[in-house]
């Protein structure tokens, strides 16, 4: 018999399993492969599939193996939001403070649009790894920039997070439901065929409560806010009028 190959059986010719010494030695589990694990997994099957069970089988070995790198799934989502936030491209240098962070915004809105199970999930829980504050650093130089007092956008920067987390957890909950496009047919309608004698502000603007494409509606709530975080100081913070050129540019 040749070196290295199976032995058969003396009776009935079928290989004898090699040992488990024989097999090749699985990759050492790090933090990084089970988060890496875990996007390929949400990639193919979406997020409810990515479980401490199911990423055990991916990766070959037990979930009680996982627990020494990530303590739940909540944390492995977490994760997995924070790893797609590197995908983030920073703001141009060029252009006017308030443009770029509306920029910023709109780019990690798009993001969660792309994966619509992790809205949700971020509406609730916040990432807590290296992109997630490096995002959160960009955001408050931007404001920062802008002339914001530092209370300010430290209370504004949460308040521009949940309005572009909230817009793209809205849409997500609206594609997965099948009745979400009779229901806005028949609250358009509503609005449109309000009578005048009993709700005369919503007959008169019935064509523009609904006006405008997605992007400028967004568009328009992020300057809302940027000029609300501006002028309006938190109880902490001293009023102070902002100086020439340090509001954002109106339109």
């Amino acid at each position: 018999m040749d070196e290295g190959r199976a032995t058969t059986g003396a009776d009935t010719g079928t290989p004898t399993p090699r040992s488990r010494r024989e097999r090749p030695a699985k990759p050492a589990l790090t933090r990084a492969g089970i988060v890496g694990a875990a996007m390929r997994i949400m990639r193919e099957e979406g997020l409810r599939k990515v479980t401490m069970r199911r990423l055990a089988k991916e990766l070959d070995t037990g979930p009680a193996s996982l627990y020494v790198y990530v303590s739940n799934t909540a944390e492995l989502h977490s994760a997995i939001l924070d790893e797609l936030l590197g995908e983030l491209e920073p703001p141009a240098g060029d252009g006017p403070w308030d443009e770029r962070l509306i920029g910023l915004l709109g780019s990690y809105t798009t993001l969660l649009f792309a994966h619509p199970s992790l809205a949700g999930f971020a509406l609730v829980s916040r990432p807590s790894g290296p992109h997630s504050l490096a995002l959160l650093e960009q955001l408050l130089a931007l404001l920062d920039e802008g002339g914001v007092p530092p209370a300010q956008a430290a209370w504004g920067v949460d308040v521009l997070l949940q309005q572009a987390t909230a817009v793209a957890a809205e849409q997500s909950a609206r594609d997965q439901d099948i009745d979400a496009h009779d229901d806005w047919n028949a609250m358009t309608r509503a609005v449109r065929e309000a009578p005048a004698a009993t709700h005369p502000h919503v007959h008169a603007l019935g064509s523009t409560l609904h006006s405008g494409a997605p992007h400028e509606r967004l568009t328009w709530n992020f300057r809302t806010l940027i000029n609300g975080i501006l002028h309006t100081p938190t109880p902490e913070s001293p009023i102070r009028a902002p100086g020439p050129g340090t509001g954002p540019r109106d339109h």
